[in-house]
Parts: structure tokens; sequence; C-alpha cells
């Protein structure tokens, strides 16, 4: 029995080839710095392959070879990953594919599949970032590639034209995203699971403080949260923003001590107090604790406060968070757990002798609590201690050495002193670190904290007051509480570059940038189930469910499909009568093998005709010369007519 013969297959047009590389290129470009060096040298090596081969005009390698590096690909991946499988693993194992796949594309059909794994890659560049930046990079990637599938379809179009298609056809499909993006029901958590592995390396507080800590957090321009107040704005100095409460100190190293959950608000606000209302928008940085000023009186959602005044979610912050929050400036605490009040006394035994004798003789007079504070502050401003960027190393002695040789540290050098100060006279005292102040964008009307207001204070028991905050660093720097840190620190210290002065002009522009990426998080990337229930809300849909949500989808999605039907449809030259009765005729021949070529004119495609069938030779010679004479010439009065009644007539 003989074998049915294959349909031909056209190759790729170099054309095509190129567009194919170029789209490889585009979605390789981005994830290049996401994945091993070694891979994207291997990807890049065989791009630049396939391009030497195109450039060439030389056969492309056996598959034998292919199927070894694709194998010897697949094994670096496993080795590098110790899975095929997962976001990071996956992600490098298609980039090997794509790469590899150029090399093996020798149809429109093998082109139509690196157009495919590209789109899909275009979509992993959104697993490590979602910026706008990054987004836009996103829609360059699928323009070139929409443009190469594009001219797998028409390999002979030109570049501006498959560029105008493909803008075209992304044009037509915004409607279709925003409908889908405002009712497609929102899932609730991050992307593929990111970012369980993608935040491992956020830089931001931790949950214990040594020397130079703080100090090398303070120099990144990073921007730790966005706060949105509802009303009144508290004085920059007073903008403590509460973060890790640390109470044990462990030679030169301060750490948490132990907090409870509270049930119940741990403290009672003064009535008399201001009140603050604001909404904070807190970047992930892989912690469980949430950010507010001191002292909050609600909890966020799926959070909880511990008896040390911190607030702290279920789970770390491993993607953006918006909670509204209220908090009181004066509160009173009428009492404290005995075991937390020893803790806040205890010292190390033999650590900082000169500080814990300094502490001792102030409580042979057996004056109060509040006295003893008052001296520690007027004894570290008598020390003319300096606040700088750049404090010396110390050794084991941090507070002896601070206070009474170098003299030179940051806010935790201040803290942690004083609360030793504090400790050594009976007065229990704890560490409170978090960040202090921030930067007003009056493009948004928001305050942006940094990572540069990082900041360490202390706070004291006092009976019938509670925990009082004591900034130690305004003794010797009230610039930092009351300005900001540039205003603090000597001149020639090391500052966040955007935080330097005589740059006006370019903070403008950062508070634009800011004030769009602000609205970027909130209404796009924060578009949870929440914001989207309350935006259907606004928009007139009583009761939002999935039901009502499916509904509306599909109208609308309908409804769009009909506007732009109709529109192309309107737009759809119109065949005048002569083209259509042509049309009529030459669909008849097609039907018996015998298809018009794109370059024919009526009497050429007639005369291939007739030699082909020539029966009818004379009966599409005459159809051809009057359709022409209709069309390009001067026609006589009835060969309208004559025409419609010959293809009529016409059955070749």
């Amino acid at each position: 029995m003989a074998r049915k013969a294959e349909p031909h297959i056209h190759p790729l047009t170099p054309a095509q080839t190129w567009w194919l590389l170029a789209t490889g290129i585009a979605a390789y470009l981005p994830l290049a710095p996401q994945v091993p060096p070694w891979l994207a040298v291997v990807a890049a090596g065989a791009f630049a392959w396939r391009a030497a081969l195109a450039w060439r005009r030389q056969p492309l390698p056996p598959r034998w070879l292919l199927i070894l590096v694709t194998l010897a690909g697949t094994a670096g991946v496993l080795v590098q990953f110790r899975t095929l499988f997962g976001q990071q693993a996956g992600v490098a194992l298609l980039l090997v594919f794509m790469a590899l796949k150029q090399l093996e594309a020798r149809a429109p059909r093998d082109g139509l599949a690196v157009v495919l794994l590209a789109y899909f890659l275009t979509l992993a560049q959104f697993f490590e970032d979602q910026s706008i930046p990054v987004a836009a990079t996103m829609l360059g990637t699928v323009l070139v590639a929409t443009a190469a599938l594009a001219n797998l379809t028409d390999a002979h179009g030109s570049p501006l034209r498959l560029f105008r298609l493909a803008g075209a056809m992304l044009l037509q499909a915004v409607p279709f995203m925003l409908i889908l993006f405002i009712l497609f029901p929102r899932v609730q958590g991050p992307l593929w699971g990111l970012p369980r592995d993608a935040y491992s390396g956020l830089t931001g507080l931790s949950d214990t403080m040594a020397p130079g800590m703080i100090n090398n957090l303070s120099q990144s321009d990073a921007i730790a949260f966005r706060v949105k107040f509802d009303g009144p704005v508290p004085p920059k100095k007073e903008m403590y923003w509460r973060g890790p409460v640390l109470s044990l100190l462990d030679g030169r190293t301060w750490r948490p001590g132990i907090a409870t959950r509270a049930s119940e608000l741990p403290y009672t606000p003064v009535p008399t107090s201001p009140t603050y209302a604001y909404t904070v928008t807190l970047e992930p940085h892989n912690k469980p604790w949430l950010f507010a000023l001191e002292l909050p009186e609600n909890v966020p959602p799926d959070a909880f406060r511990t008896s040390d005044f911190q607030l702290h979610a279920r789970k770390p912050v491993r993607e953006r968070l918006r909670y509204p929050i209220t908090s009181h400036t004066q509160v009173v605490q009428d009492e404290e757990n005995n075991s937390t009040l020893a803790a806040a006394r205890r010292l190390p035994a033999g650590l900082n002798p000169r500080t814990q004798e300094i502490g001792a003789g102030w409580t042979a007079d057996g004056s109060s609590a509040e006295r003893r504070v008052e001296r520690a502050i007027d004894f570290m401003r008598r020390q003319q201690l300096v606040y700088t960027l750049r404090p010396p190393l110390t050794g084991t002695h941090v507070a002896d050495e601070f206070l009474f040789e170098h003299k030179r540290g940051f806010c935790e050098h201040f803290a942690a002193a004083f609360v030793v100060l504090m400790r050594s006279t009976g007065v229990p005292a704890r560490v409170v670190t978090g960040y202090q102040g921030g930067e007003h964008n009056p493009v948004d009307d928001t305050w942006v904290i940094r990572q540069s207001d990082a900041h360490a204070w202390a706070e004291v028991w006092l009976d019938g007051r509670g925990w009082v905050r004591v900034d130690p660093t305004a003794t010797s720097a009230p610039a930092r509480i009351e300005e900001n840190l540039a205003a603090a620190v000597p001149a020639g210290d090391p500052l966040p570059f955007l935080a330097g002065q005589g740059l006006d002009w370019l903070r403008d522009l950062r508070f634009r940038w800011w004030a769009i990426n602000n609205a970027w998080n909130q209404w796009v990337l924060g578009f949870n189930p929440e914001r989207q229930l309350e935006l259907l809300s606004r928009l007139g849909m009583d009761s939002p469910d999935w039901r009502k949500m499916a509904a509306w989808l599909a109208g609308l999605t309908g409804l769009v499909l009909l506007l732009l039907a109709t529109t192309m449809l309107w737009r759809r030259p119109h065949l005048d009568r002569a083209q259509r009765q042509w049309l009529r005729a030459t669909h008849r021949l097609e039907k018996r093998g015998l298809p018009r070529r794109a370059w024919e004119g009526p009497q050429d495609y007639a005369d291939r005709v007739a030699a082909e069938l020539p029966a009818a030779a004379n009966d599409i010679r005459a159809i051809a010369a009057l359709y022409a004479g209709l069309r390009y010439g001067k026609a006589l009065p009835n060969s309208l007519v004559t025409l419609r009644q010959r293809v009529a007539a016409f059955k070749p």
C-alpha cells in the first residue's frame, strides 16, 4: 500500500528567521540577570550561533547535536536548582528551550512555538518585579512577539507594517484587558506562589540590633512604606513608626524579649490626646512586623498586637500590604508584668563597667525614676557626643567606648548607651527600633518613609505613666528628629544620593515618580478582592458576587466584540459590481484547482486558464475582457449586464 504523501511545508524565510531571533532576544534580555550566569551565557551563545547561521545562509545543526545540547542544558538546570519544577527552575528551563528552539526552527509552525514561549517568558518577568519599568519592558516584548507572529503569516510584510498591525491588535485587546481586570474574580495572594523565594534578599529592619546595623540601613534610598493621612497630620518630630522592641542584651547585640499576644489594648489612650487616622502601604520585607505611629488603637486584618505594643502579621510580609489604622500620641499603662520589668533591668555581668558605675551612683540619694532619666539625658548632653554615619568600630564594651572614648555614634549607639545607663540605676528600660519622620510628597499628599529613616530610641518604665518614650539622639542631634538625616550628620558623611542638598529639581521629579508609582501600587498591583468589591459597588453593582460579575463580564465582552466587528465590517472595502462578478468566476476556477495568483492580471490569468481548460477558453477570455474594460478601460453601455450573464452561465 502506497504511503500518503506528506503535505509540503514551506521553510522559514530569512526575514521570519530574524523576526524570531528578535523575539527570543527581547524575551531573554530582561530575564538574563535573574538566571545563573552560566545559563545566561549558554542562551546568548545559542542566539549568536543562530544569527551567524542566518547571516551566512548556512544550514541548521543536526538534530542529534541539538538533542545533546538540550540534555546538557536540562542537566545543568537540575544541578543548579535540584529540581526541574518551581518558579526559578521552570523559568530557567524554558529559557534554555526557547534559545535552542531557534536552532531547530525550520518551518512557521516551529516559529509559532518560539513566539508562544516568548509570551510565557514575558509573563515570567513579573515573577521577580512588578514595577512600572518592568511592565513597559513586557509591553515592548509583547509588541515584538506579536509582530513576529504576524510575520509568520505575511512573510513579505515590511517591519513598519508588521509593527502597525501588532500595535492595532494590542489596542483592540485593551478593552478586553480592562474588563477582565475589573470583573474577573481576584485571587487573594501572589502570582504563582510569589514571593516565596523572591524576597529572600530584601533589606529592612532586623529583629536584632548591633553597632552598625541601622547605620548601614540608613544609607539606602529604598522605600519602606507610604502613609496617607485621613485628616490632621502629626508634627514630623512626633512621627515615630514603631517596629521591633529589643529587651535582651547579649554582649554587643540587642534581641527581642518574651512578648505575648495581647487580646485587649494593653494601654489606655488619654482622651484629650491627639488622634491620627491614616492608611499604611507597606513594602514587602519578609518579616512579620507591621509599622504604625505610636501608639496604635486598632489592629489591621490578619494581624495581632503583642504585650510590648508591637503589631505583627500572622505571616511574613511577602507582598505589598495596605491597612488602615488609628493611633494616639498619649497613653497610660497602669501595670506591667513583673518578669517583663525584671528583664528590662537586667545587665550582663562585667559588661560596660564604667557606664554601670555612673548609673549606680545616681541611686544613692533615692531619687525618683523621672529624676534619673533627667540625669542620664544631662550626662549624655555634657559628653558632647557626635551623631555621625561614620562611627568608629567598637569592642566588647560598646556603651563605655561610646560615652567615654570616641564619643561618636549613630542612633543605635545613643539608644543602647542610654538603656544601659537606665538599667544601671534600676529603672526598667528597653530599645525600640523602627523609623522616624518621613518625607512629604506634595504631588499625591502622601508621606514616604524610606530605609534611610530607620531609627532607634528608648523606652523607660515610670510608675503611674507606663512605658514612656525617650529619644537620646535628640541630646546631640535634634535636627535628626525635627528635620531629617541630612540636616543632622556632619559635613562629609555619606548620605543617600537623593538626601543631599542642591537637588531640588531631582527631588521634584522623584516626587512625581513616587506619586505615579504609588497609584500603580494602589490600583494595579494592590487591586485585591476587597478593592475590587469596593470599586464595583461604586460603579453601581449592588452586593457584587461571582454570578453578577460573570454576567457583567459576558455582557460587556460581547458588547465590545459586537462594536469591534461592526467597525471592521464598516471599514471593509466595498466591492463594485464588476469586481463581484469577476470574483464569482475566479472562485469557480479555484474549485477546479486553478486559483488566481496575486501578481496575475485578468488577461494573464485568462490565458493560463485557457491553456489548462481549452473547453472554457472562449468563456474565460470573454469574461476577463469584459471585466478589464469595466475596471480599467472604457466599457460599452451594456457591458455589466453582459458580464453578469456570462458569469452566470460559466461552468468550467
